[in-house]
């Protein structure tokens, strides 16, 4: 089974996909990732990436050596003049999560929303394979986060 997700994220912004559930036992894996910008007659030097923490601050850098990443896409247009064309990378995880994801969005050519697009293949967990699972992104955001 798969779940799609899709929104506009604005320049700068980060959003909240909910897939917790209550005992975990619902996996989740990217399949498909695509971005497309809003207004075909802006230029776009998007990056937006998913991760599967919050973010305290939303930058254009990506960085793969980051455990909390679980996706990132570069998003070019320039209609004025037509610099370079339509242009599209996207880079995504085999990784499976049962906790809620975020995705951000930074344009680096001016301040456009993105559009993005979402499809996640719906995996049943074991209980031994949930609380592994659950307890790893934990670790992670413990890591990530030694202060809070």
């Amino acid at each position: 089974m798969i779940k799609i997700f899709r929104g506009k994220i604005p320049d700068g912004g980060q959003e909240r996909i909910s897939l917790r559930t209550r005992q975990g036992k619902i996996g989740y894996r990217i399949v498909k990732f695509q971005l497309l910008g809003v207004d075909s007659n802006s230029s776009y030097e998007n990056v937006t990436k998913i991760y599967n923490q919050e973010q305290s601050s939303v930058d254009s850098t990506i960085d793969f050596t980051d455990p909390t990443v679980l996706a990132a896409g570069i998003y070019q247009q320039n209609s004025v003049g037509q610099t370079y064309p339509l242009d599209s990378i996207i880079i995504f995880d085999n990784k499976i999560v049962n906790q809620d994801v975020y995705v951000t969005c930074k344009n680096a050519e001016g301040n456009e929303d993105i559009n993005f697009y979402i499809e996640l293949e719906v995996i049943p967990l074991t209980d031994m394979a949930a609380e592994y699972t659950t307890l790893k992104d934990l670790r992670t955001y413990t890591q990530m986060n030694p202060w809070r």
